[in-house]
């Protein structure tokens, strides 16, 4: 069983201040971007993993992978033993702020459910996603969506036309919690506001304004990002300078995201990173696009 699972881009992410379990509540509005990875589930006699793709050979393929964690955890709701062969071919960037990692673990989870036949309810499959990771039942779901708590909690949101955008892959990786700790640093002896979702940004997202959702962009772990990887800097502006709407650093990052106005703008923006130097590749895809799905 082949299931097909999207990147994502956090329109917003507004973050509030470490909880005592480490984590930090969040407003993180999130809309699906369509680039794909995809999870292929084969009976084996035990589980294992391959992967294909770019930056293939930076995806685990012992049991850390979320993808494998994904498998073993239903397959213990149902009494399984977790005898699979999980082959993920991979587009989304890795280690990008992209949620790839997450992706292949909601692409894992589903296909499993179908090669094994366990019919799981989606309320079921939504709680073992949350048990794995913040942004693992948004890979799931898929559209749009304001994730609550430390960002499981979903509400799904209307998005009324197709938004482009301009993906600039920066060489390596930045770790999530480093992000995280960075952020720690930064607000230190700073009162952080209790993180609330933007009324204005989900007008825009429903109206299908790109203008209006340029406005209102926003992301809380972009200056810990710039802080951990200042050359990012040259990439946002190497962006606007061509053209986009608004540029911000995609999540944890170090992947750059840039809105423009439609599909030959962002054929532009992406020819002019290219150009500049400042980012590995830039990949051109459009939102809202649809969660895991079966192929």
């Amino acid at each position: 069983m082949t299931v097909r699972v999207p990147a994502k881009v956090n329109v917003q992410l507004a973050v509030g201040a470490a909880r005592p379990d480490g984590f930090h509540d969040l407003a993180n509005v999130f809309l699906a971007v369509g680039l794909y990875d995809e999870v292929t589930a084969t009976a084996a006699d035990e589980l294992h993993i391959t992967c294909e793709g770019p930056d293939a050979d930076q995806v685990p393929l012992d049991h850390t992978n979320l993808a494998a964690r994904a498998a073993q955890k239903l397959a213990a709701r149902h009494g399984l033993a977790p005898d699979v062969h999980l082959h993920i071919t991979k587009d989304i960037p890795v280690a990008g702020g992209m949620a790839g990692g997450s992706a292949d673990a909601a692409g894992a989870l589903l296909a499993c459910d179908a090669l094994w036949g366990t019919n799981t309810p989606r309320a079921e499959l939504l709680d073992i996603c949350a048990e794995l990771g913040s942004d693992v039942p948004f890979s799931l779901v898929g559209g749009a969506a304001l994730g609550t708590g430390r960002g499981e909690r979903l509400r799904p949101l209307e998005v009324g036309g197709t938004f482009h955008w301009v993906f600039a892959v920066a060489d390596g990786g930045l770790s999530t919690p480093a992000v995280y700790a960075e952020f720690d640093r930064l607000t230190e002896g700073v009162e952080v506001p209790e993180p609330l979702a933007s009324k204005p940004l989900l007008d825009a997202l429903a109206k299908g304004d790109p203008t209006a959702l340029a406005a209102t962009l926003s992301n809380d772990l972009q200056p810990a990002a710039l802080s951990l990887r200042p050359s990012l800097a040259d990439t946002l502006a190497a962006g606007t300078a061509a053209g986009a709407l608004a540029a911000l650093v995609s999540g944890s990052g170090p992947t750059n995201a840039f809105l423009t106005r439609d599909a030959p703008s962002a054929t532009k923006v992406a020819e002019a990173l290219l150009a500049s130097g400042t980012c590995r590749t830039a990949r051109l895809a459009p939102s809202p696009a649809p969660g895991a799905t079966v192929l």
